[in-house]
């Protein structure tokens, strides 16, 4: 029998928001661990402790902007809108079902005015972070770095041609220090200007009307415009983001790694051994600056732009003993001198390589002079290079796509890390702490209810659950052996 449904809206009801919330929702579990409080602690000196209105609690404010992170909620009036009537949002911002919910320009507001220094973003970033090791959650011991590309609010085909210089990298003084020394050891005079004294080089570089800190980004397989980068790091044990950093996207990954690196073993307390990056950081430079911090780096491939049917220069022999190389026909390529970019410059004969078979495919100078450069850290490359070949190499290489790469599909698929959500670099590395900061939230609160739901399950689900995870266990192994292989070679 049909029944007609009675109207029954306005009719009072004994509820509780802590009945209306489910018992597995995400929030309670992100309530239960994560402790909010220390954003008080952190924010107190910019509040005027005597004079002016009630603020808005800080714990709340940055309760709320967490919330849109979380369920990837980009605009903050429709924030607001979702707090309304969304019960599980106001029990974590513990407001009852009557409280009137702070209109959407206090967030901004706060943003513009009191939380402009970005250094409060970071530091509840770090504290989260913190939290994570103090769960015991974070190992530091194999970190995982790469960057993601977000779309600048800025329209591509608006911009001016503008004369920029070129960023010189962070290890210039470590660099001419080593082209100094292989000049003097191979009997040449030290170079009349280093590379820091020549005056700065400019391009014409693409400045957008709309978002002049953006950059313009043009890579192989990506998207043409104005966008920004995030670049991330993620610790090896549960993938918890350990570091963000956003920069503009012309911007090459490889330069603001080493110092990200360093911050975080200063600020963390890490001992990092082992790190995978993909092949956009195979330079010279990084793989020098791992070496010298005694950390086993791991790399991807990718096969070097040469003109068709050229020969490789793998085809060409390099001989340590006496410095020089050997061509396929057996010539030798000797050493001519170092330039203040901190490459060797190796010369053929133009004698013998005028009726070489192969000239054509070698080189088309115009006085048959064959000229090979090879780095003053081509040997830390190499060495870099033959660790993707070993067996935890490769098992190390292989977690990344679990870790970083799983890290930044989450983000841009869940938490609205797609867009940049405000223009300026300022604004964008908010975004990008707090989005970071959000996930690392989330994590940490699921794995430890499912660790709390495992110990309910007693001991024979507990073995079932082991054996699952063996596959896991023995990658540990696999990294255990190649830091006791990589401490071994340092101490040789």
């Amino acid at each position: 029998m049909l029944k007609e449904p009675s109207p029954q809206q306005h009719e009072l009801e004994m509820v509780s928001l802590e009945s209306l919330v489910p018992d597995n929702h995400l929030l309670r579990k992100i309530d239960q661990y994560i402790d909010f409080e220390f954003i008080r602690d952190r924010v107190r000196h910019l509040y005027c402790s005597n004079n002016g209105r009630p603020a808005l609690d800080p714990v709340v404010l940055f309760k709320m902007l967490f919330l849109g992170y979380l369920f990837g909620i980009r605009s903050e009036r429709q924030l607001v809108r979702e707090i309304q009537v969304n019960v599980a949002y106001r029990w974590f911002l513990r407001f009852n079902l009557t409280d009137k919910i702070p209109d959407a320009s206090t967030l901004s507001q706060n943003r513009r005015r009191r939380f402009q220094d970005g250094s409060i973003y970071q530091e509840i970033f770090d504290e989260i972070v913190l939290q994570a090791m103090g769960y015991n959650l974070v190992g530091g011991e194999v970190l995982y770095t790469d960057s993601t590309h977000l779309k600048a609010n800025a329209n591509k085909n608006k911009y001016d041609l503008k004369q920029a210089e070129e960023k010189v990298a962070a290890y210039l003084d470590s660099l001419e220090d080593a082209i100094e020394g292989d000049r003097k050891a191979q009997g040449k005079k030290p170079l009349k200007t280093k590379l820091s004294e020549q005056p700065p080089k400019t391009k014409d570089t693409k400045i957008s009307r709309t978002d002049p800190d953006s950059g313009y980004m043009v890579r192989e397989g990506k998207p043409k415009g104005f966008f920004y980068l995030d670049h991330r790091t993620v610790d090896g044990r549960n993938a918890i983001i350990t570091d963000s950093y956003a920069t503009p996207a012309n911007l090459h990954d490889s330069r603001p790694y080493l110092d990200r690196l360093d911050r975080q073993c200063e600020r963390f307390g890490f001992d990092v051994w082992g790190v995978g990056l993909d092949a956009g950081y195979y330079t010279a430079g990084i793989c020098k600056g791992l070496e010298d911090r005694g950390i086993y780096g791991v790399m991807g491939y990718r096969r070097p732009n040469k003109p068709k049917g050229y020969l490789p220069k793998r085809a060409f022999t390099y001989d340590p003993e006496t410095n020089s190389y050997r061509c396929p026909q057996g010539q030798q390529l000797i050493y001519a001198t170092t330039n203040r970019l901190g490459y060797r410059e190796y010369k053929s004969n133009p004698a013998h390589c005028k009726d070489c078979p192969l000239l054509s495919q070698c080189t088309r100078s115009a006085n048959h002079v064959k000229v090979l450069t090879r780095h003053v850290w081509q040997d830390s490359k190499d060495r870099t290079d033959s660790y993707r070949l070993t067996p935890w190499g490769k098992a190390l290489y292989k977690r990344r796509q679990e870790t970083v790469e799983r890290s930044f599909a989450d983000a841009k698929q869940l938490h609205g890390h797609r867009y940049a959500r405000l223009r300026g670099l300022s604004k964008v590395r908010e975004q990008c702490l707090l989005a970071a900061a959000a996930q690392n939230m989330k994590k940490i609160a699921q794995i430890l209810a499912r660790l709390l739901w495992l110990k309910s399950l007693g001991m024979p689900g507990l073995q079932r659950r082991i054996r699952k995870w063996a596959r896991k266990l023995a990658l540990l192994k696999y990294w255990q052996s190649g830091q006791e292989y990589w401490a071994n070679s340092i101490a040789h």
